[in-house]
């Protein structure tokens, strides 16, 4: 007979417990992701750990707002879709600082879910998993969700309340893009000692010789008696780069072609070409994406103060480049012609037209989208361009291009009915996956290159501080890091991963049945319905300079795209011939 004794020490170890790990870092105060990452997953396992537990899978939000619903940070986005999965791999789910991961009732909204499909969430805060049931727990979750709520209005004020007096008491500059006319220079070691240690320094606005001239030009014609369209065109025309042309590698997004009448408005109201310092003069507004969904959170916009809430400095701040005299003699032409344009609107009834390719329709001579414009009772779209502005360009363009949107839709709408018709759609999913795979085959910059790339630009940052240290001047140094900077963020552009994935010929067909009948939707459809569909489709409509013709492209989704040339007979008028 034969017994089997067990042995101390070698008894079969109980299976490790497998967890998801939920963090979120916010980039806004400069905070160090990858520290921030680290002491939330240490947090993490020293809960879990105990209890035998290992991560398994991370959902690390990088740069997202706490304010921002779970659905709309990537990362816990994901979770929530993974929750559904049974094969996800994991159990549980623990947050190492539940502060950076709920915002006011997110809790509420996402504790549901987890129960729903058996998932238990584990926080320190309560020592272990929480019980859905426990009502200890969940009072003790939704004070952590006001709490972080609260941190973030302090830290707003604190941070609004600090940048006011420095703006208005010492003048300092508070960062962005200095304006036309000024570039940025050293103003001495942060006041901070421990932002001086780390080599932080302030800085000021000083006249750019290259362009200050062109500032004091612009004032000096308008207080002459000329108009913002006449300045512009001067400019142009006397080959002046505008802003947009002066410094390309910060205005990508600029066209680039020569001088515009909201440029030069744009320079006029300016405040700070007085030598004052001015803050405050835009806002953040929080407004609700959808007031029957308060859930769905908020999307932030840019919103201008009035100018009596902007905030002045007491003193001259740096050298200014016109006297405050010449600036209320311009504020006061410019609210002058401002009064006599809003009496000629009031004169007329103000009618809401409604444009179904609004935003959708550019032009193929300049590529800027063409404006909505009504004439005999119907829509039409259309481009202007000053003539100095486009010769000092290189643009052949129309003085104007008029489309008619009843030669536009129909064109469109047969497009789409055809691509999308049961026979054919076999074969456009099939050009659409082929697209997609040449679109996701693009080679981005090996990543050791682009790493020693934008290492060799860290290592020239260093020299020059190290310079500035040592007494070099500060403007060529100044005018060195501005350089290498723009350098360096252009390879970090380059060298970021795609942001989509590979689809299948399924998954894109999934998209489209994801729509509907195209055919009948298209047809029947009101124009607002009709410019929802457009939307959600991501069409954009190109009109093809000299041939009469349209290009229309379709975006089913951020990862599929699809080109095909629109039928012939969209034609557009073309008056002032080029």
């Amino acid at each position: 007979m034969s017994v089997v004794l067990p042995v101390p020490g070698l008894e079969p170890a109980a299976p490790a417990r497998r967890f998801g790990f939920l963090g979120r870092v916010s980039t806004e105060d400069n905070q160090d992701p990858q520290a921030s990452y680290n002491w939330q997953k240490s947090r993490s396992r020293a809960l879990i750990e105990p209890a035998g537990g290992i991560i398994v899978a991370e959902y690390f939000d990088i740069g997202q707002s706490r304010s921002l619903p779970w659905k709309r940070r990537p990362r816990a986005a994901q979770l929530l879709t993974d929750l559904a999965d049974p094969g996800r791999g994991f159990d549980a789910v623990v947050i190492g600082e539940p502060q950076r991961a709920f915002y006011g009732n997110q809790y509420s909204l996402v504790m549901p879910v987890f129960a729903h499909y058996g998932v238990e969430l584990w926080v320190p805060e309560v020592g272990g998993p929480i019980d859905p049931d426990s009502e200890a727990h969940d009072l003790i979750m939704s004070v952590f969700g006001g709490l972080s709520k609260g941190e973030r209005n302090r830290i707003k004020l604190r941070v609004r309340a600090a940048m006011s007096a420095q703006a208005a008491l010492e003048g300092r500059f508070l960062g962005g893009r200095p304006p036309h006319g000024y570039r940025l220079a050293d103003a001495g070691p942060h006041p901070n000692p421990a932002k001086a240690a780390d080599g932080k320094r302030l800085h000021k606005l000083e006249p750019d010789p290259a362009t200050a001239w062109v500032i004091r030009r612009i004032f000096a014609e308008y207080l002459a008696g000329r108009g913002l369209f006449a300045i512009a065109e001067s400019l142009t025309r006397d080959d002046i780069p505008s802003p947009s042309q002066h410094d390309r590698a910060r205005n990508q997004h600029r066209t680039g072609q020569g001088w515009s009448k909201s440029a030069v408005r744009t320079i006029l109201a300016n405040p700070r070409y007085t030598g004052r310092q001015v803050w405050n003069k835009q806002r953040k507004d929080e407004i609700l994406l959808d007031v029957d969904d308060v859930a769905a959170g908020y999307e932030t916009r840019l919103r201008w103060n009035p100018a009596s809430r902007w905030i002045w400095s007491d003193t001259i701040a740096h050298e200014p480049l016109i006297t405050d005299e010449d600036f209320q003699a311009a504020q006061a032409i410019m609210a002058g012609a401002g009064r006599a344009r809003r009496s000629t609107r009031e004169a007329h009834q103000r009618v809401i037209r409604p444009y179904v390719l609004r935003g959708r329709l550019y032009c193929g001579y300049c590529g800027r989208r063409m404006q909505g414009q009504y004439s005999n009772q119907a829509p039409y779209y259309r481009c202007r361009y000053p003539r100095e502005y486009a010769l000092a360009s290189h643009v052949s363009h129309p003085a104007n291009v008029y489309l008619r949107e009843a030669d536009l839709l129909p064109a469109i709408d047969r497009w789409l009915a055809a691509i999308f018709a049961p026979h054919r759609l076999g074969q456009t999913i099939r050009e659409m996956h082929a697209a997609h795979e040449r679109v996701t085959a693009v080679p981005a910059l090996p990543a050791p290159d682009a790493q020693a790339a934008i290492a060799d630009c860290d290592a020239r940052l260093a020299r020059y501080q190290a310079a500035l240290d040592a007494g070099a001047d500060p403007q060529a140094v100044a005018e060195w890091t501005r350089q290498v900077k723009a350098e360096r963020a252009a390879l970090a552009r380059d060298t970021r991963p795609p942001d989509f994935c590979q689809l299948t010929e399924v998954d894109i067909r999934t998209l489209i049945a994801g729509l509907g009948d195209l055919r009948d939707v298209v047809r029947d459809a009101e124009p607002a319905v009709k410019a929802a569909i457009y939307q959600q489709m991501g069409l954009k409509v190109t009109y093809l300079s000299g041939e009469d013709k349209i290009r229309a492209e379709v975006t089913i989704s951020p990862e599929t795209f699809m080109q095909i040339d629109a039928p012939h007979g969209a034609m557009g008028r073309v008056r002032g011939g080029t």
